[in-house]
């Protein structure tokens, strides 16, 4: 892809929303913040103009919707301005939870890929087990953090384990779904071919199912990492957690300040895009090693 393809593609399509979507914000913020601010200008009996009047809205210390330049200029004071170890910076904040969604995605991984390899080989398996894991996740993970929080506290596990299980139960389904389908993606001829050579189930496993499954598997990846880190958030909030990018979120909650959720949702949002982009850049690698055609 030329300079000007990548720019024509990729730079004008995805500026262009941001660029909506940015509008839409300030749109949004005036629209929310005027009442608030019209009431404040005549209880203390002011008479502003209309720029005035746009400015303070846009400028309130606890909006109820904040402009986009005051989540910018949160973040921008959080992150560059403090030290990246200090309780106050959203670096240290992400790390915390980075660290929880990191265990709990490889805990994930590994038990969807055991799902998926029992779910193939295993006939009993698919009939009754992936019926249950699919219903497993039409619960509310909201109800469920709470009780696995309680229930290993009890047992005295606290920490990062609890957080880390609840991103393993967000992050394993899609791995065992995307895998059971890479796994029997195999053609028929091919799977033919293997019983020619006398191979046994293991083999065929690991020199044609497994494969055959990486694509699958790397795509399906992207998705479990940005559910695991949705759990790890989610497992911050039953536990009062005083650190991590949920813990950001209930101290904006309680003390009313709005600029730090919406920083702290943009810093959840940019570690997302990372590790998104990591499985990714890994993924491209991994096909290309194996012979895939560079896209």
């Amino acid at each position: 892809m030329n300079g000007h393809s990548f720019i024509r593609d990729r730079l004008v399509p995805i500026g262009s929303i941001l660029l909506v979507i940015l509008v839409a914000w300030y749109i949004a913020a005036y629209s929310m913040n005027a009442p608030f601010q019209r009431d404040f200008d005549r209880r203390a009996g002011e008479t502003r103009t209309a720029t005035e009047f746009l400015m303070k809205t846009m400028s309130q210390p606890k909006p109820t919707m904040p402009a986009p330049h005051q989540v910018a200029e949160n973040l921008w004071k959080n992150t560059l301005t403090v030290k990246p170890w200090s309780k106050r910076s959203l670096v240290y904040h992400s790390w915390i939870t980075l660290s929880a969604t990191l265990l709990g995605f490889a805990m994930g991984t590994a038990l969807g890929v055991a799902i998926a390899i029992g779910i193939v080989h295993i006939p009993a398996l698919d009939r009754s087990f992936l019926p249950w894991i699919i219903t497993s996740q039409t619960i509310p993970i909201l109800a469920i953090a709470p009780m696995i929080i309680v229930l290993l506290s009890a047992i005295g596990v606290t920490g990062l384990l609890p957080k880390a299980l609840i991103s393993t139960y967000l992050s394993f389904f899609p791995v065992a779904v995307g895998m059971v389908k890479g796994l029997r993606s195999p053609d028929v001829l091919h799977l033919d071919l293997m019983r020619t050579y006398s191979s046994n189930k293991m083999q065929t496993l690991w020199k044609l199912r497994i494969p055959a499954s990486v694509p699958f598997f790397f795509t399906s990846m992207k998705v479990a990492i940005a559910a695991s880190l949705i759990g790890a958030i989610v497992g911050e909030l039953p536990t009062g957690a005083v650190a991590g990018i949920g813990s950001k979120l209930l101290a904006g909650s309680y003390y009313s300040q709005t600029v730090d959720i919406f920083a702290a949702l943009i810093a959840g949002s940019v570690v997302a895009i990372l590790l998104v982009t990591a499985v990714d850049i890994v993924g491209r690698f991994v096909n290309t090693r194996m012979g895939a055609k560079p896209r």
